[in-house]
């Protein structure tokens, strides 16, 4: 477990740079296609939000809800990530969703920093976001000396 200071800014520099921001969603995509099909089926999905606990947790505890209710929720979630409506979720709709998901982030955080705990398993969109401004800030100061 990790802790990291992000704010709004530090989210959407990292949407912005355009490599870091495809290589990290490709590799989310590929770790989330278990059968490695190419595409997220509604049950790949589901498995990833589950393991992120957002539904299931306020504020760290357990809430109980009810699994019809949660099945509608990933669905619904699901449903906005299939643009086209095929049944699957591609890269390039995955690709799209989590810009509009990262950057929603950013307008919500605005510049009011924020210490977010991480796990520290080389997953975390918002680490990888924090750790290019890390380095962002690191080359700054080099070029300073």
């Amino acid at each position: 477990m990790g802790v990291i200071i992000i704010d709004g800014s530090t989210v959407r520099d990292f949407v912005d740079d355009e490599a870091h921001f495809t290589t990290t969603v490709n590799e989310s995509f590929a770790a989330l296609d278990l059968n490695k099909d190419g595409v997220l089926s509604r049950s790949e999905l589901r498995r990833a939000f589950e393991t992120l606990r957002l539904i299931e947790t306020h504020f760290g505890v357990d809430v109980a809800t009810a699994p019809e209710e949660l099945t509608k929720l990933y669905d619904s979630i699901f449903e906005k990530f299939d643009c086209d409506h095929n049944g699957t979720v591609d890269l390039e709709e995955f690709r799209n969703e989590m810009r509009k998901i990262l950057l929603a982030i950013a307008d919500g955080l605005g510049f009011s920093p924020i210490q977010i705990a991480i796990e520290d398993d080389g997953e975390s969109i918002l680490k990888k976001a924090a750790d290019l401004e890390a380095q962002k800030i690191s080359k700054s100061s080099s070029d300073k000396v």
